[in-house]
């Protein structure tokens, strides 16, 4: 799952090295019969949030594979989402990648097909009969697991509780759509600032878009019985869910129609709108003292978002999983790092610190936590982006949000989703 982050590279400081480098064939060794005379360098890469929010999980489990393996080396590096794929990229080339690395939910067919994670036994992991479907489905390719969900995330209402009890007299977000858009009508008269959007929905947030295609029944692309992928948001059902997207754009988002939801929580923080559709993370984000307002500590929330027809809107299924990379000299301690970081005690680090773990068991007391309610509840039901071999290539080319901004600049919502099915056609099928 692609983010915007902050953190900059790190590394932790039992780390010896933070060359971004797996250990290369002379220095490897595998895992030895017996644990403390195994030898060699494991390096890790994880994202940002590994650095920022549970520092204390990674040195528990550093601590956990030292005494284990007291001859091993390990190397760990902190990535950025901007820059890790170029990275991990260059690094594969030169034949000197990491051995275990973390890898967005989107990120990780690209890898599967091109050969470069190494395929691993589910059976050797902790609640792997009760891993998130959605997270399972991106390690997942001919029947064979090629990463471990590491945590979940869905996209949630963040409203500011302050603005709905203001002009509606209820600090809470209504159960359907019809009672929430009458809301937003409220809030938008009591508002009416220039630029001030009630309901933040950016034209570009093709996340949210394909959100109410799947909320409509539709999808972007479907498998077909010749086993080749083909584009579907020019069927029926899909197009009326991008059509009651720009529809709620439309009426509700008076900025830029253009600029898409990367600084969305700044929106929300600055007080320019009372709700928009985002990760759950983004409601810090709001109270940043640079981009947005501390104020709003406590005005701040999140709730399930309501959809069409009476029904909470499908979220996409966000997360992260942990691979091993197949030109790894030490797959053995790699994947035994990766089962470490992902066991029951490990996940509950992350479930305490109210980030969604990997499996329905640890996620079940979260539904009921008003801080994790809504995206817990959302995660089960979530939808996904086709897993073909072209997607990455699709998502690159930006061939979703040309086609909202094709549609918000005047382009027929029949003749843009035509259009798109044409390119989705020409690169869903190919690796890329």
């Amino acid at each position: 799952m692609k983010r915007q982050l902050t953190a900059a590279i790190g590394v932790a400081a039992l780390v010896a090295s933070a060359a971004g480098c797996s250990s290369g064939a002379a220095g490897a060794s595998a895992a030895s019969a017996d644990p403390k005379n195994s030898t060699g360098t494991v390096t890790v890469w994880l994202m940002g949030e590994a650095q920022d929010n549970w520092p204390e999980l990674v040195q528990q489990v550093n601590d956990q594979f030292a005494a284990k393996y007291p001859k091993v080396e390990l190397r760990l590096a902190y990535q950025t989402w901007k820059d890790k794929i170029g990275n991990l990229d260059a690094a594969l080339q030169a034949n000197n990648p990491p051995d275990v690395v973390e890898l967005g939910n989107t990120e990780t067919m690209k890898y599967i097909l091109n050969g470069s994670l190494a395929p691993v036994d589910r059976t050797s992991f902790d609640n792997n009969d009760t891993w998130i479907r959605g997270l399972v489905n991106t390690c997942t390719y001919q029947s064979k697991l090629y990463c471990v969900p590491y945590y979940a995330g869905a996209r949630v209402a963040l409203y500011n509780s302050a603005m709905f009890r203001e002009a509606t007299g209820a600090a809470e977000v209504p159960a359907t759509e019809d009672d929430l858009l009458a809301a937003l009508d409220k809030i938008q008269s009591k508002n009416h600032g220039q630029g001030f959007s009630a309901l933040y929905l950016p034209g570009p947030y093709w996340y949210a878009a394909m959100s109410y295609v799947a909320a409509y029944g539709g999808a972007i692309a479907k498998f077909d019985n010749g086993g080749r992928w083909h584009g579907t948001l020019n069927e029926a059902k899909a197009q009326q869910g991008i059509a009651h997207f720009v529809d709620l754009v439309k009426t509700y988002n008076h900025g830029d129609l253009k600029v898409n939801e990367l600084n969305q929580a700044a929106v929300l923080g600055k007080h320019r709108t009372a709700m928009l559709y985002g990760n759950g993370w983004e409601a810090s984000a709001a109270l940043d003292p640079l981009s947005g307002d501390p104020k709003l500590k406590d005005l701040v929330k999140v709730a399930g978002m309501p959809g069409p027809n009476g029904k909470p809107l499908p979220s996409f299924i966000g997360g992260s999983d942990l691979a091993v990379t197949a030109k790894s000299h030490v797959q053995d301690l790699a994947k035994d790092w990766v089962r470490m970081f992902t066991s029951t005690k490990s996940e509950q680090v992350l479930a305490d610190k109210d980030t969604l773990p990997n499996n329905l068991t640890q996620l079940a007391p979260l539904k009921d936590k008003p801080a994790t309610a809504a995206a817990a509840n959302a995660v089960p039901d979530a939808w996904f982006t086709p897993l073909a071999p072209g997607w990455s290539a699709i998502e690159k080319q930006n061939v979703l949000v040309d086609m909202l901004d094709a549609i918000l600049a005047g382009t027929s919502v029949d003749k843009a989703t035509k259009d798109a099915d044409a390119r989705i056609d020409q690169l869903i099928n190919n690796p890329s």
